[in-house]
């Protein structure tokens, strides 16, 4: 018999984790408070407290070439960017084939998870759960989180003066998912990442007025290159990748603003991003022609509210607001976890190779997708589980604390470099 390894949540993250601990000679036990695999890719018509979903109308923002696990492709029929309907059919079908969905124990909800008192010599784990009413716990001989970052919206209202008079309703994108009620009305919408270009286009066919603010700009780029592949497939490669970290970061910005601006000025559009750089770039290929026909109305940061008016920075205002919706994202959330390991657990910057948390006695613990990638998430997820259950089951070894402690603190600095101010 393996060790026995407790994976939280079977979204992607949790079902490559599975498939790796098996393939390892692991014991998985995956627990998955809801009654379905698949994570934010099952969709809810209502939003349910403490799950997210994606919205009826969400796409993936990579092409199935670039997605899919690299032993498992996406059918031939399906079309090259994917609806998030075919999305989940394709990870139900990943978990059927690889007979995962015997390792997941549904409708259980893990409410704490302690060191065991050995900890120390077996670097075991005490998981508390429930289901149905009745409470366990198990000793495990190690943890994957695969909760993701998706955990709890994100809902900076201090930063908006004047929002708690404001007589609209006001929302976050978590509790969006289509223009139904939002028809005649006047939106708008905060944050020009994906989730925000993608609801003022959708709100824009029905809304009376649509404006879109942006603190920080945005590059807008379409899911088609222009010889008519995917875009993923021609832009990152790992060629083009190594030329691009060889370059100076002036340099870099310089020519990706150069090649950003060949399908539209984004200065004529108002999204040009504060600074050039890869932190400001989304996929939606109808928002220029919107800003185009006025449907959409690009605005700057948002200075404070009125009780019916929104006041922005460049000092214009727009009256009569109804609806305001935050698009302003997630943060993580492990109230699970024992506070002196979710103290060092705020950010996967603090974790060795984001994945281990470098402190602990024993390298038993691991977070799996607790990650911003450029492209899918399904490819370096796996390469993480197969790591992950490779270091529990002996095979590989990681380094000293010191020297862990001494490649985060380059990661750090490494980040700060790329990160605009």
């Amino acid at each position: 018999m393996g060790r026995k390894v407790a994976i939280i949540g079977a979204g992607v993250s949790g079902l490559a984790s599975i498939k790796c601990c098996l393939e390892e000679g692991l014991e998985p036990t995956c627990f998955e408070k809801n009654d379905v695999i698949g994570g934010l890719w099952q969709f809810t018509d209502i939003p349910e407290k403490g799950r997210t979903s994606v919205y009826r109308s969400v796409m993936s923002n990579t092409s199935k070439e670039m997605t899919c696990f690299s032993d498992f492709p996406f059918p031939e029929s399906c079309p090259n960017y994917l609806h998030h309907s075919l999305f989940l059919e394709y990870l139900k079908d990943y978990a059927k084939h690889f007979h995962l969905l015997d390792c997941i124990q549904f409708k259980t909800t893990v409410y704490s998870i302690r060191k065991h008192p050995d900890f120390t010599t077996t670097g075991q784990w005490v998981v508390y759960t429930e289901a149905n009413g009745k409470k366990a716990s198990t000793v495990f001989d190690a943890v994957m989180i695969c909760s993701g970052h998706f955990t709890e919206p994100n809902l900076p209202l201090n930063s908006f003066p004047g929002i708690e008079n404001f007589k609209g309703h006001y929302m976050h994108s978590w509790e969006y998912r289509d223009p139904k009620g939002l028809e005649g009305k006047k939106v708008l919408i905060l944050g020009a990442g994906n989730t925000g270009g993608d609801v003022a286009v959708e709100v824009s066919r029905t809304a009376a007025k649509v404006f879109l603010s942006t603190r920080n700009g945005a590059w807008v780029v379409s899911r088609m290159s222009q010889a008519g592949w995917p875009g993923d497939m021609i832009s990152q490669t790992r060629f083009l990748n190594f030329i691009l970290r060889l370059l100076p970061i002036s340099i870099r910005d310089k020519l990706l603003a150069k090649k950003f601006n060949q399908w539209f000025n984004h200065k004529n559009y108002g999204l040009i991003p504060i600074k050039s750089s890869l932190a400001y770039v989304i996929l939606n290929d109808e928002l220029p022609t919107c800003i185009l026909c006025g449907s959409v109305v690009v605005k700057p940061n948002v200075k404070r509210f009125s009780e019916t008016s929104a006041i922005f920075e460049d000092g214009t205002i727009e009256e009569n607001i109804d609806v305001v919706i935050f698009t302003t994202g997630y943060a993580a959330s492990f109230v699970f976890l024992e506070e002196s390991v979710r103290n060092v657990c705020k950010s996967s910057t603090f974790l060795y190779k984001q994945i281990f948390p470098p402190q602990l006695e024993k390298p038993t613990l691991a977070f799996i997708g607790f990650i911003s990638v450029t492209g899918s998430i399904l490819p370096p997820v796996e390469l993480q589980a197969r790591w992950v259950t490779r270091v529990f089951n002996g095979s590989n070894k990681l380094p000293p604390m010191n020297r862990m402690m001494n490649e985060i603190a380059k990661q750090k600095k490494r980040l700060l470099k790329k990160t605009p101010n």
